[in-house]
């Protein structure tokens, strides 16, 4: 399938040079024009809302701000452009658990260091295409954090099942 992203707008930040032209230059061959660079959260907060990106490609571990304390901001602060704003979150902290913690704070989706092309590809292409519905908690907001289209994640019987389970296990 073919993609045309001229018309998108995205923000890469992250505090090294190399991984921010690196993502730049993988974002260029797929035809995006508009692209802004931060290289920290802070001036990242500054570019969001003076040119409200699309997009935003985002490292976790940067000097002061975090890369998660911007997306809980983004998500959440009153002066964010657009709190529904997509986030790619590129790190090399894989472990599961910070996996869970990115996904707990509003980021759409998660790419490991090193970053491919493909990779790239897969992720802008999944919150274009497939956006997942935002939630409202008292405690969240952000992406729907069910990936599962299980069966049991279906319809108000799922419980019921649940409960017939639990009791035939007795």
């Amino acid at each position: 399938m073919s993609y045309q992203f001229e018309r998108l707008k995205v923000l890469v930040v992250d505090d090294n040079a190399h991984m921010r032209k690196l993502v730049t230059t993988i974002l260029q061959a797929f035809g995006v024009i508009q692209i802004y660079e931060a290289e920290s959260a802070e001036r990242a907060w500054v570019v969001l809302r003076e040119s409200n990106p699309d997009v935003c490609v985002l490292d976790w571990m940067m000097e002061g701000m975090s890369g998660l304390e911007l997306v809980e901001m983004i998500r959440t602060n009153p002066q964010a452009p657009n709190p529904f704003m997509p986030v790619i979150m590129l790190t090399g902290h894989t472990h599961i658990d910070r996996v869970r913690q990115a996904r707990d704070a509003g980021v759409n989706e998660f790419i490991a260091k090193p970053v491919s092309v493909k990779t790239m590809m897969q992720r802008l292409v999944a919150v274009i295409e497939s956006p997942r519905p935002y939630v409202r908690t008292e405690a969240y907001f952000g992406p729907c954090r069910r990936r599962r289209g299980a069966e049991e994640y279906r319809g108000p019987e799922r419980r019921e099942k649940k409960d017939a389970a639990a009791q035939a296990a007795e």
